[in-house]
């Protein structure tokens, strides 16, 4: 299975003689070999090889007269947007399930579950996902009393918004064998009532144990998915994602596609820490595709849970429950055990973590386990890096560890995030400010489908603190805002750095792939609040047109 790639990259490249596109007429943004924003008014790109041939201005069209002339009408070009998190195969299926996400309420939530069942009277199960307790009336967790209602033919399982709990009816407890004599799982909780009873809500680990009672979507549902999941990115002009933790079926689906050229964008796998071949994978090595559409170098490994489940592993307890300080979805002696694996196979290593106390444990080992020489040049990562002790971000920078960030995660956490953390953790909460100022380079993204995939709600919410209805007034911890140029950044050029692919893409520097897009309006010149506003009109992926609006 691992020469596949080697195999799909002979079929990108091709010999045939240059064929050069002119695009004039744009107002073009690049980056140029110090990340500096760079304007241009002409590119001119091979679509056969795929690569930028030169940027410039009208004197540079001059020098094509031969080539093939394409009018850009004055449109906004970019750099194809990278998502530096995403879960492209869940994207797919999130698409296809009952939507939660903005229900108002419990009974809101149940009321679309019930719509959703009564239209899919032959689905064996009901799944769904995007619930979020924090912006219900009452702030507290569901239970199976009002799911029971609505549907008890059949069992109901609904993902939370950052798909760290589970909400099951009283038909798919019965069918885990859920009990109140069950025992909570290492890393995980099942949430029970004042007499011990389950309620149906499931946090982090204990969700497996519905989980496994789901039958498995087969290749077939999971290509269709994923061919939704690809429409659906390019749309949003995202050429590039860097997939957060998949396992050996979907990665090997990713290389049948790519061999039989149907990946219409690139994918950058993490290869999830619980996939049972991992050691196979590392002891196979680094895949280094030539033409980027899927190079296998990096391993997801999950640290803790998410805030709003208050699976965050914390230093300190929770502010609002001070019983509780999260949960290690990998245990301390296993987390060392699998980083220093994937360290010593030379693959990248991307931990996932929220709380304080699970980037700490993380930040010590990468301390522990990487020899000093080989810092700068490993790029480790930390997914998320939400919740830092101030004293810890400077470790950051010192240990060249990359914040993977989703800036998204601030305007949807601001209004719980105080109440779980209190006034002094949030000083190195979402802290992008401070990361950038020491020199650490963000890798931006998503976390679609946690969130929406739109890159345009990212740049917003990283330059404005705010919600898309403008609140608070100045933005949320205001001192943490980042410019539109380091924010854009965060999703092209240094995303592209977090996947070993700055000279590649990202940039649209001469040299570079032809990945870019057309929108609609001239981002570095609009109020900050009409960000999120943006559209995408046309998306290029190679040298070659692969979305129209």
């Amino acid at each position: 299975m691992f020469r596949l790639a080697s195999l799909m990259s002979a079929l990108f490249i091709t010999s045939v003689q240059a064929a050069p596109v002119v695009l004039s007429n744009i107002n073009g943004y690049g980056f140029d070999a110090n990340r500096q924003l760079q304007p241009f008014s002409v590119l001119v790109f091979d679509d056969s090889t795929g690569k930028v041939l030169a940027r410039g201005d009208a004197a540079l069209a001059a020098q094509y007269t031969q080539a093939m002339q394409r009018d850009g009408k004055g449109k906004t070009v970019l750099p194809g947007l990278i998502d530096g998190h995403g879960h492209v195969l869940g994207l797919g299926q999130y698409l296809a399930v009952a939507e939660l996400r903005g229900s108002n309420s419990e009974q809101d939530a149940v009321n679309r579950v019930a719509k959703f069942a009564e239209a899919n009277k032959d689905a064996q199960w009901i799944i769904g996902r995007g619930w979020n307790q924090v912006l219900w009336p009452t702030k507290q967790f569901p239970t199976t009393a009002l799911l029971d209602e609505a549907v008890n033919d059949k069992p109901v399982y609904l993902e939370r918004v950052d798909a760290h709990a589970g909400w099951a009816n009283s038909k798919a407890l019965a069918l885990a064998g859920i009990t109140k004599d069950s025992i909570d799982p290492p890393g995980g909780e099942i949430i029970r009532d004042s007499k011990g009873k389950p309620t149906g809500v499931l946090i982090d680990n204990a969700m497996a144990l519905v989980e496994q009672h789901i039958p498995p979507a087969d290749e077939i549902a999971k290509r269709r998915a994923l061919n939704v999941a690809f429409s659906h990115l390019l749309a949003l002009g995202i050429t590039s994602v860097h997939d957060a933790g998949v396992d050996t079926d979907t990665v090997k689906l990713f290389q049948q596609l790519a061999a039989e050229q149907k990946l219409p964008l690139r994918i950058y796998p993490m290869l999830s820490a619980r996939d049972p071949q991992l050691p196979q994978w590392l002891e196979a090595g680094i895949i280094d595709d030539p033409t980027d559409f899927l190079d296998i170098r990096s391993v997801k490994i999950y640290g803790d849970g998410a805030l709003g489940s208050r699976g965050a592993a914390l230093i300190d307890p929770y502010s609002d429950q001070p019983s509780q300080k999260g949960l290690l979805v990998t245990q301390p002696d296993k987390l060392t055990q699998i980083m220093q694996l994937t360290i010593d196979a030379g693959f990248q290593t991307n931990v996932h973590a929220i709380g304080d106390l699970a980037n700490r444990l993380a930040l010590d080992r990468f301390e522990q386990l990487v020899p000093e020489d080989k810092r700068a040049s490993s790029r480790h990562r930390i997914e998320h890096a939400q919740i830092v002790s101030p004293k810890d971000i400077p470790r950051f920078a010192k240990l060249h560890v990359l914040p993977a960030m989703q800036a998204v995660h601030a305007t949807s956490d601001k209004n719980m995030a105080g109440d779980r953390l209190g006034v002094a953790r949030l000083r190195g909460a979402y802290a992008w400010r401070s990361f950038v100022d020491q020199g650490s380079i963000i890798v931006g993204g998503s976390d679609f489908p946690v969130e929406l995939a739109n890159v345009f709600h990212g740049l917003h919410a990283s330059v404005t603190r705010q919600s898309q209805d403008n609140q608070p007034e100045g933005g949320w911890l205001p001192e943490q805002k980042l410019s539109l140029t380091e924010a854009m950044r965060s999703f092209t050029v240094d995303a592209a750095y977090g996947a070993f692919q700055e000279t590649s893409m990202g940039t649209l520097a001469p040299g570079s792939w032809a990945d870019f897009i057309l929108i609609d309006r001239d981002i570095f010149n609009i109020p900050p609040q009409q960000l999120w506003q943006t559209e995408v009109e046309q998306t290029w992926v190679n040298g070659k047109q692969v979305f129209t609006k």
